[in-house]
């Protein structure tokens, strides 16, 4: 079907020449191409989309359109001139006959079989006419305002102040008023709670967020979440908000779309902050709830969901270290010694300035894990010690990160909280050319072998002094405690065979190519 005619649009109170006039000499004098665009642009034609639900008001002339008439002519303009949606947003204000035969604006309808009616809670919006919809198709309707997909509204420049943040007073939807936005509002309260007072309002520099979240029909979330997923959507959903504070600097907040879905029950008919995927890092197993994320396989549309999928990605977040250090602090959570050793491995690895001190700890007592009271925990630093440990709380952690722990939590070391000599000096031997070879520069030179090794009346295995003597009872404490002074802890059992058989230097050797 070709545009309009030229007597359709002289019905709209266009003047429009004659084809066989049309001269390049028109346009010198004021005259406008009557491309659609610029057609549709014209005074006359948003007059009468503007007043096109209240009858025949907008033209002076007695054969004006009506209000089907004129909603043929836009949509054929507006198809001809190829726009998209929101190009020109005053178009949502265009009458259109609905599924009830009754004429709304066509902002406030929605494409049948459309993927945004495909998760639209029932009755939320009418739809487009069938015949209509099915005669025009996607690109005119959507172009015209009417719901085929998420829509995104993009501000820039907004005042974080929530008593303002409120819908225009407009007859359409504008592209860039945050104020359609479902409860904006209390997504700025709770930005500006994580921001620093300031004498004027922050201002976020640019917002890009999907509206019409609260549509979304609880069991549609699915398929909702993953139409979210995907470009241009997903980066209202992961990519920061930047604020500008009013001293100039500028901080990064959550995004509002992601806001929004964290706090409502979108995954599995939960809320997603809190929850962990269940194909997700063993290592928060048991410390969150479990949740099927099968399908939704983007760790990034995940984390910012709040759905904890890796350890280490929930230590980048704002605050993550300190829900971690909560979650720990939970009795009623489960946590394995050795999921325990290496989050605080992980935590060990933090800038003490930005981890909130806890007032409990999860520590290993005895082999027990338990909640504790964090005055009373010691980080476990010295594995000669333990049998001194009966009773203490130790905090497991990996030795080279065990000072770093300590700081971070502000509590004390085994080796600092145990001091302990050993009774009698031993019988000194040098140390094996072969174990110094295997354990490197740091092997004391020497150890002193004890028939019966005691320290404040307790039997050891080893000890290692705070000057570097190493005594020991056993083969297997000589092994320990030159594996342990060297820094080669791992080597304490290969140590232990080359000491009960040197003959075998060799192959131990040519084993370590492998390492």
């Amino acid at each position: 079907e070709d545009g309009p005619r030229p007597s359709a649009l002289a019905r709209l109170g266009l003047k429009v020449a004659h084809p066989e006039a049309a001269h390049p000499l028109l346009e010198k004098l004021g005259a406008l191409p009557a491309t659609p665009r610029a057609v549709l642009r014209t005074p006359q034609v948003r007059a009468a989309v503007a007043e096109s639900l209240e009858g025949d008001g907008y033209a002076l002339r007695d054969d004006a359109p009506d209000a089907e008439e004129l909603a043929e002519l836009v949509l054929t303009l507006v198809r001809d001139a190829d726009l998209a949606p929101g190009d020109e947003p005053w178009l949502g204000a265009l009458a259109l006959p609905d599924e009830d035969g009754e004429l709304s604006p066509a902002g406030e309808l929605v494409l049948p079989g459309g993927e945004f009616a495909s998760v639209m809670r029932e009755g939320e919006l009418a739809a487009v006419d069938e015949e209509w919809a099915g005669r025009w198709g996607e690109q005119p309707l959507a172009a015209c305002g009417v719901l085929a997909r998420f829509t995104l509204v993009r501000a820039t420049d907004v005042v974080l102040d929530p008593d303002e943040l409120e819908p225009r007073d407009s007859d359409f939807a504008e592209p860039d008023d945050a104020g359609l936005l479902d409860a904006v509002d209390v997504w700025c309260e709770d930005v500006l709670d994580r921001l620093p007072e300031g004498p004027v309002p922050p201002v976020a520099t640019e917002i890009t967020a999907v509206r019409d979240l609260d549509l979304v029909d609880d069991d549609r979330w699915p398929e909702a979440l993953a139409l979210l997923s995907r470009p241009p959507l997903r980066d209202a959903l992961t990519q920061p908000v930047r604020v500008l504070l009013p001293d100039g600097t500028t901080e990064s907040v959550r995004p509002y779309t992601a806001w929004w879905l964290r706090g409502h029950p979108v995954l599995d008919g939960r809320r997603p902050a809190g929850l962990r995927a269940a194909s997700g890092d063993a290592l928060l197993a048991g410390l969150y709830d479990e949740v099927d994320a099968a399908g939704f396989d983007d760790a990034l549309v995940l984390r910012a969901l709040g759905v904890r999928t890796t350890a280490a990605a929930l230590l980048d977040e704002p605050g993550g270290a300190a829900e971690l250090l909560d979650r720990l602090a939970d009795p009623d959570r489960e946590v394995s010694t050795r999921h325990l050793h290496a989050l605080y491995g992980l935590l060990a690895g933090l800038d003490p300035d930005e981890v909130t001190l806890p007032d409990e700890l999860r520590a290993v007592t005895d082999g027990m894990v338990e909640v504790v009271d964090a005055r009373d925990a010691l980080v476990a630093d010295a594995p000669d010690l333990l049998p001194f440990a009966t009773g203490r709380p130790l905090l497991p952690v990996a030795p080279a990160l065990a000072a770093r722990l300590a700081e971070l939590l502000q509590v004390g070391r085994l080796s600092e909280a145990v001091r302990v000599s050993p009774a009698g000096e031993g019988v000194e031997y040098p140390v094996p050319d072969a174990v110094r070879e295997l354990l490197g520069d740091g092997v004391p030179a020497s150890y002193r072998e004890h028939e019966e090794l005691l320290a404040d009346g307790v039997e050891l295995d080893w000890h290692l002094t705070p000057s570097g003597v190493l005594h020991a009872a056993t083969l297997e404490g000589v092994a320990a405690g030159l594996a342990w002074a060297a820094g080669q802890w791992p080597r304490r059992f290969e140590v232990a065979a080359l000491l009960e058989d040197l003959s075998r230097t060799a192959e131990l050797a040519r084993d370590r190519w492998f390492d």
